[in-house]
C-alpha cells in the first residue's frame, strides 16, 4: 500500500484552511490516505526569523488581498479570524488526543476548527471553544476539556512540533509526498501531478 501524504498545517494559517479543502480529494484520486499533522508555526518562525505574513511589511497587505482571492477561485468561503493570528495550542492538542483513538473524529475536529476561523471568523483558542466544536461533532466535552491539560497531551503537541521542523517544515500547509517536500496550498497541483507521475 502507498504511503500516506504528510501534511503540516497550522490552524491558525489561511492557507492551511485553503488547502485543507482539497487535500483529501487529491489523495483519494491517487489510492493515497492523508497524515493530518497540526503544528505550531511559531516555533517554525524562531528557528527562520520569520513573523506571520499579515505582520510583515509591504507583504501583509498582499496576503490578505490573496488568501480571499484563492478562496473565491477555489470557490470556498472565506473570513480572516478576529484577533489574527490567533495561538492554535488547544485545538492542536485536541487533535492528538483525538488521533490516535479515533483518526476519522479527528480530522472531523479539524475542519469544525477550520470552519469556525475561516468560514465563521472566530479565532478558536480558548479551550472552551474547542470543547464546544468537540461537543459539535459527538465529542464529550469534560473529557475533551481534561485531555487539553493532559501532560502527555501537551508533550505530544511539542514533539510532534518537532518533528514537523526536523523533517523541513518550516509554513503552512507543508506537505510532503513520499519524502517530496511541497510548501503553500498553491502547490497542491504540483502535488496532484507529482501522484499522477511519480515525479520528474
Amino acid at each position: 500500500m502507498a504511503s500516506p501524504i504528510d501534511f503540516y498545517f497550522d490552524f491558525s494559517s489561511p492557507y492551511g484552511y485553503l488547502a485543507s479543502t482539497r487535500i483529501e480529494d487529491i489523495a483519494e484520486r491517487h489510492g493515497r490516505t492523508v497524515q493530518w499533522r497540526p503544528f505550531l508555526l511559531g516555533a517554525a518562525f524562531k528557528t527562520t526569523g520569520q513573523s506571520p505574513l499579515t505582520e510583515q511589511p509591504l507583504r501583509g497587505a498582499y496576503h490578505r488581498r490573496d488568501f480571499a482571492r484563492s478562496a473565491r477561485l477555489l470557490g470556498v468561503p472565506f473570513r480572516l479570524p478576529d484577533p489574527f493570528p490567533f495561538a492554535a495550542v488547544a485545538p492542536s492538542r485536541a487533535f492528538y488526543w483525538l488521533a490516535d483513538r479515533d483518526p476519522d473524529t479527528a480530522k472531523a475536529l479539524a475542519h469544525a476548527v477550520f470552519e469556525a476561523a475561516f468560514v465563521k471568523g472566530r479565532a478558536v483558542t480558548s479551550a472552551e471553544f474547542v470543547a464546544e466544536l468537540g461537543a459539535s461533532i459527538g465529542i464529550e466535552r469534560a473529557a475533551l476539556h481534561v485531555a487539553l491539560d493532559d501532560p502527555a497531551v501537551k508533550a505530544r503537541l511539542r514533539s510532534e512540533t518537532d518533528a514537523a521542523l526536523a523533517s523541513g517544515a518550516f509554513g503552512s500547509p507543508f506537505i510532503f509526498v513520499d519524502g517530496e517536500p511541497f510548501w503553500g496550498s498553491d502547490r497542491l497541483d504540483q502535488v496532484d501531478r507529482w501522484l499522477a507521475t511519480g515525479g520528474w
